[in-house]
């Protein structure tokens, strides 16, 4: 009788999801979705567990996300995934942290392929080892002509230093004359940055109760709506994303007008 109480709610529950997922559809559905995948460590910790099983539970997250985002019509979905501070944790984290996309993409590749997935990535790719970075370009290979949902892993990404080296590369180009300075405005620099190819994100998404940017795409996030939730990551599940989104449908966006 449990077992199928347990199941009608699963049936129930799944029901009100595509319902709701639906639903939202009817609306516009943000383009770009950034998120701040936090809480791994204290889901953890909470468990007794050590930090990595936490790590090891989001990476199943990330899946189940990935795949509602690509069913509900987003088209850019950018995650956090390893920040430029993130070196400073102990180096068995940071060594397990650095085996996670050979084995997220080394089982979830063939779907992101057949689902028309396209990977990419942001960040400095020349300090991430060798496993790490290959795994990484053959996605982004295996991937190259898909035309749906961008997946696009920052990883190892600063946001002061992507803003840093974009000025550097400006700089340059006005130097040699491949732009006039008088004519740099938002939309040349940005060009400049390394979401070059991407619209800003129409909302970010972070959890664990956590409510700053840490250094995360600070040019790009001007105008985007922000959404905070306590959910540590390892339990964010496809409700908690589309109810992101249902909140996202009901802000008045009006970009410094009225």
């Amino acid at each position: 009788m449990l077992n199928k109480i347990k199941r009608w709610k699963n049936q129930s529950s799944s029901s009100e999801l595509r319902e709701r997922m639906l639903k939202i559809q009817e609306h516009q559905i943000p383009s770009h979705i950034a998120i701040i995948m936090d809480g791994n460590g204290r889901w953890a910790k909470k468990r007794a567990l050590p930090r990595i099983a936490g790590h090891h539970e989001g990476m199943k997250v990330v899946r189940k996300i990935t795949r509602v985002a690509n069913h509900v019509g987003v088209k850019a979905l950018t995650l956090y995934a390893f920040s430029t501070e993130n070196w400073k944790r102990p180096k068995l984290e940071v060594d397990y942290l650095m085996k996670l996309p050979e084995e997220f993409l080394g089982s979830f590749l063939p779907e992101l392929v057949e689902e028309n997935v396209k990977v990419v990535m942001m960040g400095d790719k020349e300090m991430l080892p060798a496993h790490t970075r290959n795994a990484i370009e053959k996605a982004m290979e295996d991937t190259k002509d898909n035309t749906g949902l961008i997946l696009n892993f920052a990883l190892n990404y600063g946001s002061r230093s992507e803003i840093i080296e974009g000025i550097k590369e400006v700089l340059k180009d006005c130097k040699n004359g491949i732009i006039d300075e008088n004519e740099l405005n938002e939309d040349i620099f940005s060009s400049y940055l390394m979401t070059n190819g991407l619209n800003d994100p129409d909302l970010l998404i972070r959890t664990s109760g956590e409510i700053r940017l840490s250094n995360f795409m600070l040019w790009q996030l001007a105008y985007t709506e922000f959404w905070f939730t306590d959910v540590l990551w390892p339990d964010f599940a496809e409700d908690h994303f589309i109810e992101a989104i249902e909140v996202f449908q009901n802000r008045q966006r009006r970009f410094g007008g009225v």
